[in-house]
């Protein structure tokens, strides 16, 4: 193999050429392989005669296919050799491609912008940590009363009344919405849930289900709203046939020392959850804390960093950003898909609206790569299998754990989580 490469304003031009000589190993490989599978009248599969399979098959594909494994590892050594930090895949360009000739192909490649640190950077840095050393975090009892009175909440029982229904309350129902006489598409729920007061369905609904009893039917017209994700439903008047089910009140159990027995077994009194609330609560203000200092080193030292992003990888980010987003709204049953319909959204519009963040979170991990190497961050590898192993046992008794989990590349993503925490921890000595 020998190749030339030119280096010009972020991009790599490789002009590669790989001998015939060497090509032909794993071109006759990829005959035999395929020959195994040819069938030819006259022959049980598997035997036929090699001469006569191999000319059965597709030498133009199988030339194809040798090329690309050879420019693939060459392209590999290639960028090992000259130290090249690549984005994205090469776009290639066959030159010469032909049985018996040498196989001769361009690659072109976008590079990884350089990162310059300002030379005031730990001026930066030390004057945030000066700012956010003045704070006071603290957790007030009344903070502690207020969490409290949301927990109690969250264990709210529902209870069913004989009453009329008020704001606050659950209930079920049944319900139909018609256009001109017309019932309109999903335009009929049965046994629907709701809270009354909550504001989640069209604007006047839930109004009006306000004093109703278990059983009452009712019927009313509303408008939907002009923004109504439906564009053919937006802004239309429609009819509503209700008929309440069940009124159901919340009955939120009393803050009491029975109440934090049963949150936990470690607490006998009420004194003791508040004590372990507290602490708790001061942690994760602490957390928030640092996380908000963090950010603000790594947004101080991009305000004043002249980085030029490479398209690509902008839109690598947006696409780990929308599969992030795919993920959770998954767990609701719903695919991204759905969400789109829903919402009246192409996937264009979420790429236009997420650009800016995009693009924010490319430039914090090139700072915060830089960062890593100016402050000499090492992580030994002990510390990092360590890690590794906790983050494994999470899937102990996954099916094909093993199978679907590259390994190499979870090393690297641990070790790249500790270097930066170290980093963090590092900046925030600095005064």
């Amino acid at each position: 193999m020998s190749y030339t490469i030119e280096k010009k304003e972020g991009q790599v031009t490789i002009d590669i050429k790989v001998t015939w000589e060497n090509a032909k190993k794993e071109f006759d490989k990829l005959v035999k392989d395929a020959s195994k599978n040819v069938s030819v009248k006259g022959f049980r599969k598997g035997k036929v005669p090699t001469d006569v399979a191999e000319k059965q098959v597709d030498k133009t594909m199988i030339l194809s296919r040798t090329a690309e494994q050879m420019l693939s590892a060459e392209y590999a050594e290639v960028s090992k050799k000259e130290n090249l930090k690549i984005v994205g895949q090469p776009e290639v360009e066959m030159k010469k491609l032909a049985e018996g000739n040498d196989i001769e192909a361009t690659l072109k490649i976008t590079l990884m912008p350089e990162v310059e640190l300002p030379k005031d950077w730990k001026k930066v840095v030390a004057k945030i940590n000066k700012d956010f050393s003045a704070k006071k975090i603290e957790v007030t009892k009344k903070d502690v009363e207020e969490e409290l009175k949301k927990i109690a909440q969250s264990r709210a029982e529902h209870k069913e009344v004989k009453r009329a229904a008020k704001k606050e309350d659950h209930v079920k129902v049944d319900f139909t919405v018609k256009r001109e006489g017309v019932i309109i598409e999903n335009g009929t729920s049965t046994d629907h849930s709701l809270v009354l007061g909550k504001g989640v369905f069209i604007p006047g609904f839930e109004e009006e289900v306000i004093g109703m009893k278990a059983g009452d039917e009712r019927s009313f017209s509303l408008n939907f709203p002009e923004e109504y994700h439906a564009k053919h439903l937006a802004g239309k008047e429609a009819t509503f046939d209700v008929v309440l089910k069940v009124v159901e009140e919340r009955v939120t159990p009393e803050i009491n020392d029975e109440f934090a027995k049963s949150l936990g077994d470690k607490f006998k009194t009420l004194e003791d959850f508040k004590k372990n609330l507290e602490e708790g609560m001061l942690k994760e203000k602490k957390r928030t804390s640092e996380e908000e200092r963090n950010n603000q080193y790594l947004d101080s030292i991009i305000e004043k960093t002249e980085i030029t992003l490479p398209e690509q990888l902008v839109k690598s980010e947006l696409e780990r950003m929308i599969g992030e987003f795919s993920q959770q709204i998954s767990m609701s049953g719903m695919t991204f898909e759905d969400y789109l319909a829903k919402v009246g959204k192409e996937r264009t519009d979420f790429e236009k609206e997420w650009q800016p963040d995009a693009e924010k979170r490319v430039k914090s991990a090139m700072i915060l790569e830089e960062l890593n190497k100016e402050l000499e961050i090492k992580i030994p590898s002990t510390e990092i299998e360590e890690e590794l192993n906790k983050t494994l046992a999470q899937y102990k008794g996954v099916k094909d754990m093993e199978k679907n989990i590259d390994m190499q590349q979870l090393y690297e993503i641990t070790k790249g989580i500790l270097s930066n925490k170290k980093a963090f921890e590092v900046l925030g000595e600095i005064k």
